[in-house]
């Protein structure tokens, strides 16, 4: 269990202190209160010079003044559409994560109290106890916590009450807080349309939400085992396959990539951009210098049963930015005494991949999804 942070600052001429909840990053040093009569300006000023604010006041004013922030640093970054006739795509790339890094900076720095019961400290602060129990369970005393990253959870608990809708499943996956969503649809779509064989256990790597071992399951497979390091993705994972009936034939584990044993299939559907992550949740996006790619190819010969296949589901948009060499894959196989048996792909679908104005658009665009057919070498 992680030690527990906790936040100091003065309020009405005595020292309090109270527990600091943040996905990411120490205590503030230096923290300072604001309110209803604060201009952007001068919040914006202190926000970017690293002091923390503390919001007193009304809870709309609150949000208004966390818009504004986010604004200034849009129009300070002259947010621009990118040429079609651009090339440095990876320096594009780079300048976009800065400013996404910049603004989480800029804008966590806005924070809001939380009483011992989980109740926002700010006027007309809707019931947010739901949410706020949903990720950290028993409240322990008073709490301080980034606006932003508090409306997050509140987003984060809609989608869990909500669900999203999966046609390959015929129902809706309920997404859990700090779990990374099913919304690009194209890898599920991918290992639904892929043939399957005779398979006897199958291994579900990586297994956020569980739409993979759920829809393993849906097709027949009559032993899956998933496994992944971030106990709230295990906690999802087996709500959902609770939800759709397969406790039986579902077995999920908090491991890092394989169980134990041999699988007759592999599925995995690995991070897809080599940078660091930010945050938690972000660890299903990026894999720094493609670490994580790159291990599970090397180990998997070692838990892939003869005349067994893995699936491997990954986005090119690494290649077209140029952040990963191009046959990296095929390349990496090949050093572990692996083949492609065979492959499938299908353009992106979501909604970034249309949107002319996105600066990442020329490689957006052209992003194309593959499921890659994995044996060992001289197998048919």
């Amino acid at each position: 269990m992680a030690q527990a942070l906790f936040a100091t600052w003065n309020e009405d001429g005595a020292a309090r202190t109270a527990r600091w909840r943040a996905e990411s990053g120490q205590p503030p040093k230096r923290i300072e209160l604001v309110g209803d009569v604060t201009r952007a300006d001068a919040a914006f000023r202190q926000a970017c010079e690293g002091t923390s604010l503390l919001y007193r006041g009304d809870w709309r004013n609150a949000r208004q003044l966390l818009a504004a922030l986010t604004r200034r640093l849009e129009e300070r970054a002259g947010k621009r559409p990118a040429e079609k006739g651009e090339l440095d795509l990876r320096g594009a790339f780079l300048a976009h994560r800065q400013h996404q890094s910049t603004v989480h900076q800029v804008t966590s720095r806005l924070l809001v109290g939380l009483d011992g019961q989980w109740r926002v400290e700010a006027k007309q602060a809707p019931d947010l106890r739901q949410a706020c129990q949903e990720v950290w369970g028993r409240a322990e005393g008073p709490s301080l916590t980034p606006l932003r990253g508090l409306l997050g959870m509140v987003g984060a608990h809609e989608w869990r009450a909500k669900g999203v809708e999966v046609a390959a499943i015929g129902g809706r996956v309920h997404p859990h807080y700090g779990v990374f969503a099913p919304v690009r649809g194209e890898y599920v779509d991918l290992v639904a349309a892929a043939p399957l064989g005779k398979v006897g256990r199958a291994f579900d790597v990586g297994v956020g939400t569980g739409v993979l071992s759920v829809l393993l399951a849906h097709r027949g497979v009559p032993e899956v085992v998933a496994t992944d390091l971030d106990p709230r993705a295990v906690a999802c994972a087996r709500e959902n396959v609770e939800r759709f009936g397969f406790s039986q034939q579902v077995r999920v584990e908090e491991r890092d990539l394989f169980p134990e044993g041999l699988a007759d299939l592999v599925v995995f559907n690995p991070p897809w951009i080599p940078a660091r992550p930010r945050t938690p949740v972000e660890r299903a996006i990026f894999d720094p210098d493609s670490e994580l790619l790159l291990r599970f190819l090397r180990e998997l010969p070692e838990h892939l049963s003869p005349g067994g296949e893995a699936w491997l589901v990954i986005s090119n948009l690494a290649e077209l930015l140029g952040l990963r060499p191009r046959g990296l894959v095929v390349q990496a196989a090949g050093a572990a005494n692996l083949a492609i048996r065979g492959q499938s792909s299908t353009p992106a679908r979501h909604k970034k991949s249309q949107d002319a104005d996105d600066p990442l658009y020329p490689a957006r665009s052209r992003e194309v999804t593959t499921l890659y057919r994995i044996g060992h070498r001289g197998e048919l």
